[in-house]
């Protein structure tokens, strides 16, 4: 069967609330029905690769062959460049079991102060995304989106979810976390994956 009579109904392969209404908005010009991996009771499978890129696909691949519909999976992390580029593919375990972010950035404020990272340069950072689709006939690609820009401290803004806090993008002042939702969705690194993935299903589906 041609991928593109499988394109009416898409599963998102995520349980995190922000992202499945991010993903929601992005898709919704597209015309498609959105089905999150929760409604349909699909698990969140173990996430063992060693790269964004393959976390998506663990994802996406899990979510189309148990629901026999495509699916869209986002893994997507803060790097920081003081760091290692840490927490990385690792930025949702630093939020821990309950994925509670304020956690996550005192963790990383608190490394941070113990390296002395707070100078200008040491503050660069970047979000990547690695977007995946999978149908389930095996087929599968990935689009990936960064943006980059520095961390700041204390966090700042209650919009948006996950790292946005702290993250400025290059060229703003404000943090993602104070920018308007429907603004930030058109600038992330979510965002610049999607138009390579709008790009692709445009060209299946015509």
């Amino acid at each position: 069967m041609k991928v593109s009579k499988l394109l009416k109904n898409i599963v998102i392969a995520s349980h995190n609330s922000g992202k499945v209404s991010e993903i929601k908005s992005l898709l919704k010009p597209m015309g498609y029905n959105i089905i999150p991996a929760k409604k349909l009771k699909i698990n969140e499978p173990i996430e063992n690769g060693l790269t964004f890129r393959e976390n998506s696909l663990i994802k996406s691949r899990n979510a189309a062959l148990k629901s026999r519909l495509p699916a869209i999976a986002d893994d997507s992390g803060l790097c920081i460049s003081s760091l290692d580029n840490e927490p990385g593919i690792y930025s949702a375990r630093w939020a821990g079991k309950d994925k509670d972010f304020n956690i996550a950035m005192e963790k990383i404020e608190k490394k941070m102060a113990k390296y002395n990272c707070f100078n200008k340069p040491s503050r660069k950072a970047f979000f990547c995304c690695a977007l995946s689709i999978y149908f389930p006939n095996n087929v599968s690609r990935v689009f990936e989106g960064k943006i980059y820009g520095h961390v700041q401290f204390p966090p700042k803004g209650k919009n948006g979810f996950g790292y946005d806090p702290i993250f400025v993008p290059k060229g703003y002042k404000k943090t993602f976390g104070e920018m308007n939702f429907h603004y930030k969705e058109r600038i992330s690194h979510r965002a610049i994956a999607f138009k390579k993935l709008s790009s692709y299903l445009h060209k299946i589906k015509n």
